[in-house]
């Protein structure tokens, strides 16, 4: 029988969409852990320019993004709360045990470290976020090499590409050219 605490780490993001750096790190992560709980934040918001996807369809692009991995991948939405002191807590409550967490932000590692966690980064792939996928579909610029292939066709299903564009039409304007 193996250990009551499994070699498990935390790794947390909005997921807006799964993109290859998130496959890249989730990739880095399984190589020092036996398995990864996927934290989706800020689930309760979709259909703006920054959330664009809701919780159950970014769940399932990393479903498809990981592929065989995902069996060894808890994926978990949880919605924000307006303390940031209490939301590493609050994540906590809401997934397996975990013996470390796995961040490139600086506010989160600061949280996490405050709570007795090992925090530690994992590499980035240059040129992929969600805001340059995003920004790139709704300019109908090319998008999809950023992206798993499943995860790509997935968008294309559901009209997410369409849904982005429309938000950015709208939205875009009402918020100013921050983009």
């Amino acid at each position: 029988m193996g250990p009551l605490l499994a070699n498990r780490a935390l790794f947390i993001g909005r997921f807006q969409p799964f993109h290859n750096g998130h496959l890249f790190a989730v990739k880095h992560i399984l190589e020092y852990n036996e398995e990864v709980v996927i934290v989706i934040a800020a689930a309760q918001y979709s259909y703006t320019l920054d959330n664009p996807f809701t919780a159950g369809e970014r769940v399932e692009m990393v479903k498809l993004g990981l592929g065989e991995m995902y069996s060894k991948c808890y994926v978990i939405p949880v919605d924000n709360v307006p303390s940031n002191y209490e939301w590493p807590r609050h994540v906590l409550t809401y997934i397996p045990r975990v013996k470390s967490v796995y961040t490139n932000n600086e506010f989160v590692k600061l949280l996490f470290k405050d709570y007795g966690l090992d925090v530690k980064e994992t590499p980035v792939l240059p040129g992929v976020s969600g805001t340059s996928i995003r920004r790139a579909i709704a300019e109908g610029l090319q998008w999809r090499h950023m992206v798993p292939s499943k995860v790509a066709e997935f968008i294309e299903l559901i009209k997410g590409d369409e849904r982005i564009k429309a938000i950015w039409k709208t939205q875009s304007k009402t918020m100013g050219e921050r983009y």
